[in-house]
């Protein structure tokens, strides 16, 4: 369809849906108390009731729209600082010396250089649950997939498509399975050896299916603008700091508790550093480093307004409601087919609540004494959480990080869900299989 709508329209059609959902849904919530220990507001089990409150105004909608911004405010001046640093080591001519390199390596090995991307991106979900942070990676790698005859779609499959499948299968994911459990007041990273052998297993399976489709659907190579000949002793040194940055960051991020901001200074200092290496004066720095921020501001605008949806709905007392009509009729059903109604109720769940984390804190309080009422081991409850919430991210329109990549990729929403549904089902498959055998072996 050519006259799909863009990214940007496609998400102010949800803020709208969102809206009207405030309408139709009646409003509830449920009581919450202060959690001294992790100074997070818990959601009480059993505490849902329905509220009489006036409907949002058309005014409140809008207001959603700078407010969800503003909220992203962190992950925007990230995707910004990355995306302008990669910008400015592609104009040192580090980057394409660097492809350059790889590509002679690689001829003839181009399938090779897909499941290494494969890999590497799965250890990246599985590791610190890295997602947004390849908003500012896409413009790279679809250079360099282009070069070996690959197209957009089989490379945000193997990027993107991989962290979400890393950070849905691992065993110790800090953003999804650490809070989860700590939530389901169940021992950190606990049950790993089992999670571990589930996601080897998706692994395996998630590459072959890119396997296939790449036999099947490889495009002409094109002949990227890369400088020939060995790596400059400039460019090796850019390329070195990118990689100990890179370092850095993920040290940081599992061992000292790092977030947006410190790894936006980090790449802050090396975009500065690399322009000095390349010879650019300070002035020509900055104002190339200022043309990569425009390249992408498309990409943090579709992040903030994805976030609208979850306002709109927060604020219209609707999300509750939701959970509440989700997760209350799990109990008349037998253990085994409430876990896996569980997962299919959570990949609901996380189109109004795209944050996983969020989805945990809000749904753990009421899914545990739940659990423990029908008898569910509540490792299992986390499993399902982990994998219906998180593996729907690689479909959701709410997903802000899925629709800045795509829209980079210039790849319309229809065409991608009909390109990623059918891998996403056959991940949710093996995840109920897995949920079905640990209920059967009393996971705990």
């Amino acid at each position: 369809m050519k006259n799909f709508p863009n990214a940007f329209v496609i998400i102010l059609y949800f803020i709208l849906f969102a809206w009207i959902l405030t309408f139709i849904i009646p409003k509830g919530n449920y009581q919450r108390e202060l959690n001294t220990e992790t100074n997070r507001n818990i959601v009480i089990a059993n505490s849902y009731e329905q509220k009489d409150a006036p409907h949002l105004s058309v005014f409140h909608v809008l207001l959603a729209i700078p407010k969800g911004i503003a909220d992203r405010a962190d992950l925007i001046v990230l995707i910004l600082i990355l995306g302008g640093c990669f910008y400015l080591i592609e104009k040192t001519g580090a980057l394409n010396q660097g492809l350059n390199q790889l590509i002679t390596i690689l001829k003839g090995k181009e399938l090779l250089a897909l499941i290494i991307i494969c890999i590497l991106f799965l250890f990246g979900g599985f590791a610190i649950a890295i997602q947004e942070e390849i908003i500012a990676m896409t413009p790279v790698l679809l250079l360099f997939g282009r070069t070996l005859g690959y197209n957009p779609s089989a490379m945000i499959y193997s990027s993107f498509g991989s962290a979400v499948v890393g950070s849905a299968f691992s065993p110790f994911n800090p953003f999804g399975v650490i809070i989860a459990q700590k939530e389901a007041e169940v021992e950190l990273l606990s049950g790993s050896e089992f999670r571990l052998i589930v996601f080897l297993i998706a692994s395996i399976v998630w590459i072959i299916y890119i396997i296939k489709y790449v036999s099947k659907n490889r495009v002409d190579k094109s002949v990227a603008n890369i400088e020939a000949g060995k790596l400059s002793i400039r460019s090796k040194t850019i390329l070195t700091l990118l990689a100990l940055t890179f370092g850095i960051v993920t040290f940081g991020l599992i061992q000292l508790s790092w977030g947006f901001n410190e790894m936006s200074a980090c790449f802050f200092v090396l975009a500065l550093v690399s322009g000095s290496i390349a010879g650019f004066s300070f002035n020509k720095t900055t104002e190339v480093y200022i043309d990569g921020f425009k390249e992408m501001i498309f990409a943090c605008i579709i992040i903030g307004l994805a976030n609208c949806i979850s306002i709109v709905l927060k604020e219209g007392l609707i999300v509750d409601s939701i959970i509440h009509a989700l997760f209350a009729p799990l109990k008349n059903v037998p253990p085994n087919i409430s876990a896996v109604l569980m997962m299919i109720s959570h990949s609901i769940l996380h189109f109004p609540i795209p944050s996983y984390s969020g989805q945990a804190i809000l749904t753990m309080p009421i899914l545990t004494p739940l659990s423990d009422l029908i008898g569910l081991s509540r490792q299992v409850t986390v499993l399902a959480y982990q994998y219906g919430a998180i593996m729907m991210d690689a479909v959701i329109p709410t997903n802000g990080a899925l629709m800045a990549i795509i829209a980079l990729g210039g790849i319309k929403y229809n065409q991608w869900i009909s390109f990623i549904i059918k891998p996403t089902l056959l991940m949710l498959f093996i995840a109920a299989l897995a949920i079905l055998v640990a209920v059967q072996i009393g996971y705990n």
